[in-house]
């Protein structure tokens, strides 16, 4: 009988108890909004901001309803502005793209390379032709490019770099964490991501203008000093007239969700490597599947795996991601010209203007297959899952070649 894999990709472990009993209290309480607060009372949303600064050792940090609104609240504080050209590596997913549409900006598409990297070279050249002065960098499903030769090319260029670390929340780079390499960083902890508050997102800066801009972008209308990790009180004369409201506060509901996972982040990056490790390890023997190995100084965050189905190639892909599907294992596909759920290719975005061929990128997704790794899964669930994807894989293989011949 085949075997079939019965867990569900997209079920998460259960809020912490601290955080349902703080929900309840701030239900009961009725002041979800962040600004609704008695005398003496620091809103949930102030102390999570507090507290997220002083774990990503920076100076400020604000709260927001998404990661694509902590995003498109930092493209417009850092100083984009309609018609801006904005570098960005091609292999994202569609907020990116989103955010800088819309800030008014205009996209300028960077290569990656087959270890889905941002391409150094194609960056340096697309920077001088183009003349872009800003490059939103999103460490696409973990995998952090060579950031010694991006800073060098940003300094050398004075290009402003906001980083999108919606898959690095927890992940390091030769020691520093994801987000302190740009100006500004962006987090997400919407519920497939590293927290889980359904939705939500957070923007880190040790910039005390961009800051301030970003807080009164976000919503704050004057109530700014409510905040919990701003600037003094004279960076906001100026910014506080001049940053146009965008609504995007997060509330005490989900503040306290997040509040009560930052604790246990680390040890769930732990549990993550493992589960992770497993499945490289078991992915990387079968014949004719590429599984690159990541850099030792990469302290990365193994939440989702990916790997190339070179053998089989983008004409028999469709097939094994069905194959699998079938049997309980959600593949998803990076190929494909047409979007599947949260996954797209770059040259979907139709509302781009003058979408770019790049060959190297394309190259790349062509074969890139995608597996997200819950915690919901145990070590035991990877060893399954791997064995089912070499079942599948190995078959579908036999058959190209039996064609073939």
């Amino acid at each position: 009988m085949t075997k079939r894999f019965e867990k569900s990709f997209t079920q998460q472990e259960s809020i912490p108890d601290v955080a349902i009993e703080r929900a309840c209290e701030i239900l009961k309480s009725g002041r979800l909004h962040r600004y609704n607060v008695v005398p003496g009372e620091t809103s949930e949303a102030s102390l999570l901001e507090t507290e997220y600064a002083a774990w990503q050792d920076a100076a400020f940090c604000l709260a927001t309803t998404s990661g694509g609104q902590a995003l498109q609240i930092a493209l417009r504080a850092a100083g984009v502005t309609p018609g801006t050209k904005v570098l960005a590596n091609a292999y994202t997913l569609a907020p990116v793209p989103g955010s800088i549409h819309a800030a008014g900006g205009k996209p300028v598409l960077v290569e990656i390379d087959e270890n889905w990297h941002t391409d150094p070279e194609d960056l340096r050249a697309k920077a001088e032709a183009s003349g872009a002065k800003f490059f939103m960098l999103s460490h696409m499903r973990g995998h952090i490019a060579d950031m010694d030769a991006i800073v060098a090319i940003c300094e050398e260029l004075d290009i402003t770099l906001i980083e999108d670390c919606a898959h690095t929340m927890g992940a390091r780079w030769k020691g520093i964490r994801s987000g302190n390499f740009g100006r500004v960083a962006c987090f997400s902890t919407q519920t497939y991501k590293h927290i889980n508050s359904g939705e939500g997102g957070l923007l880190t800066t040790n910039d005390a203008e961009l800051a301030s801009r970003a807080v009164v972008i976000s919503g704050s209308y004057m109530n700014y000093a409510a905040h919990g990790a701003i600037p003094e009180e004279s960076v906001f004369q100026t910014t506080r007239l001049e940053s146009p409201n965008c609504s995007a506060r997060l509330d005490n509901l989900r503040a306290a969700l997040i509040r009560a996972q930052l604790p246990i982040l680390q040890d769930n990056v732990r549990r993550w490597n493992e589960r992770y490790s497993i499945l490289q390890n078991g992915l990387a023997e079968i014949p004719g599947m590429r599984v690159p190995e990541r850099h030792q100084h990469e302290e990365f965050v193994g939440s989702s795996i990916q790997f190339q189905a070179t053998e089989l190639g983008p004409e028999c892909i469709p097939d094994f991601v069905s194959s699998c599907g079938k049997r309980g294992v959600v593949i998803k596909w990076f190929g494909a010209e047409e979007p599947d759920a949260f996954t797209s290719r770059y040259d979907s975005w139709a509302y781009l203007d003058d979408i770019p061929k790049l060959p190297s990128t394309l190259a790349t997704l062509a074969t890139t297959c995608d597996l997200r790794i819950p915690l919901t899964f145990s070590e035991q669930d990877c060893k399954e899952l791997t064995g089912i994807i070499a079942e599948e894989y190995i078959r579908h293989c036999e058959v190209k070649r039996a064609i073939a011949s």
